[in-house]
């Protein structure tokens, strides 16, 4: 199903704790249930860091050699290509759904093991209405018999409908919401408009903790440096 090969790098730095916790949403993901193949992931606002944990997230489930696909179905304002400096040029989503390019023509196999992407093409002048079209429904039907996983990734939920829109098509939801931001009424209700797209809500990732300032994550964080540097490896 997939076309040409892309190089993607990750220009995140190595951190233990992001990564455990990507590798924990993973297992709980795995723990949902074998029916849950497609995953939409938004948040409420701009830059609260679900397209990186969306990214991070289809990463680690390729590690465990499940076959996956990371869609970028946000075509308002899409970064993907130039965050993980894709050199080669690419065709995306709002391409296929507005009858540009084939299917076999969007889908990219990657550098990293299982992972093939969808990048987000073009900004569209109408989203939402390319993203409600049957086309779009075939692509996740014909993907998900493909695939072992499919995580999508959409612009906020507080003020667009796209994510409610693929919602409709997705078999869970994860709303990741940025820590001191976002507030419990704001998030209640972008958890209400998942839920009213028929979408399971399948949780929520607390994003941008500050150990420092937290209590608890401070210790565990002076805990676990103690741990390590003690020299001790088990």
């Amino acid at each position: 199903m997939t076309g040409q090969r892309i190089i993607m790098t990750d220009p995140k730095t190595s951190d233990y704790f992001y990564e455990e916790a990507i590798k924990t949403l993973r297992t709980n993901i795995q723990f949902t249930g074998m029916d849950i193949k497609t995953i939409v992931i938004t948040s409420c606002y701009p830059n609260e860091g679900k397209s990186d944990i969306a990214f991070q997230l289809a990463k680690e489930i390729g590690n465990t050699n499940k076959k996956v696909l990371l869609i970028d179905a946000d075509i308002r304002k899409s970064n993907f290509v130039g965050r993980y400096q894709v050199k080669q040029k690419v065709s995306g989503l709002s391409q296929y759904l507005s009858g540009q390019a084939e299917k076999k023509d969007v889908i990219y196999s990657t550098n990293y093991l299982g992972l093939d992407v969808i990048f987000a093409g073009p900004v569209a002048p109408n989203p939402s209405e390319l993203l409600e079209q049957n086309s779009f429904e075939e692509l996740i039907e014909s993907a998900r018999k493909i695939y072992d996983y499919v995580i999508i990734d959409t612009p906020p939920i507080g003020n667009l409908i796209d994510a409610a829109v693929v919602a409709k098509q997705c078999d869970g939801a994860i709303l990741v919401v940025e820590s001191e931001l976002v507030s419990r009424k704001v998030a209640a209700k972008a958890k209400e408009q998942l839920e009213k797209s028929g979408c399971r809500m399948l949780g929520a990732v607390l994003n941008k903790v500050d150990v420092r300032k937290d209590r608890y994550y401070s210790k565990y964080n002076s805990k676990y440096s103690y741990y390590y540097s003690s020299g001790n490896t088990k």
